[in-house]
């Protein structure tokens, strides 16, 4: 399983109405600005490239402490509207819930997928990509 595919996983079962792995792909991808690989360290940077409590909320998410909450418009503020929007309509969901459900979704995606403070860290193979998504899906 590849990343991309596990946080399609994660997106459809944190998204009531991502009931559709080809839909949240597609969605995710929108995220990132339409790049076929969905890469979470990209997304990453931009909530990094943000400025003031955005990278310290981001980086708490890196680190191996306690996750800072995210507001759904410092979210829409680190990614930026159009992408919210994108993403929003491949889902067929309205701007709020996108906001809201990332605000949700990113800080655990991004912490689940670090380990002192690397992007990726606790992942490496396959099978840790699988021991990630069944901390998700449970």
């Amino acid at each position: 399983m590849d990343f991309k595919s596990l946080a399609t996983q994660i997106l459809m079962n944190k998204v009531g109405s991502a009931n559709n792995a080809g839909v949240a792909e597609s969605a995710l991808n929108e995220l990132i600005g339409g790049s076929k690989d969905f890469d979470l360290g990209d997304l990453v940077g931009q909530f990094t490239g943000s400025e003031g409590d955005i990278v310290n909320k981001a980086k708490s998410w890196l680190s191996d402490g306690t996750n800072e909450s995210i507001s759904a418009s410092q979210v829409q503020d680190a990614i930026g509207g159009d992408k919210i929007d994108a993403f929003a309509k491949k889902l067929g969901i309205e701007r709020d819930e996108a906001r809201n459900s990332l605000s949700k979704i990113l800080p655990e995606l991004i912490d689940k997928s670090s380990q002192g403070g690397s992007l990726l860290g606790s992942v490496g193979s396959a099978g840790g990509l699988a021991a990630l998504a069944s901390k998700f899906l449970k």
